[in-house]
């Protein structure tokens, strides 16, 4: 079984909850989550603030904010993780810029509370 987390523009989650819902996948969870992807990073300012530069380490706290995200977890069998993922880049990918990521992890076992059923038997089967 595989974890999978999305980090995703904030007005494409309920667009992905419902293509995971379709694709037999309804449960997840979801936070908010506050990032940004190096193509904000002027990376000669960085290289300035790292050197001690103080104007360097003054612009870049004027600039490169952090952007509002959402970030998606789900744990699927092995079998779902191809589906999942291209679902969630059929749903997200716009082309541009700031689209998202996808890591995808092992995860060594899942155990539904109510029952004490562990492994793949307490996940999504899509």
């Amino acid at each position: 079984m595989k974890e999978i987390i999305a980090i995703l523009r904030m007005n494409m989650m309920n667009k992905t909850k419902r293509a995971l819902a379709d694709a037999g996948i309804p449960s997840m969870s979801a936070r908010e989550a506050l990032g940004r992807g190096k193509g904000l990073v002027d990376f000669k300012v960085l290289d300035g603030a790292e050197k001690g530069y103080e104007e360097a380490i003054a612009q870049l706290g004027q600039s490169h904010r952090l952007i509002p995200k959402r970030m998606l977890l789900t744990v699927v069998p092995d079998k779902l993780v191809e589906k999942v993922v291209k679902t969630i880049i059929k749903t997200n990918q716009t082309g541009k810029a700031g689209d998202g990521k996808i890591f995808v992890m092992p995860t060594l076992d899942a155990i539904r509370i109510r029952t004490g059923e562990s492994g793949d038997e307490v996940l999504d089967e899509g």
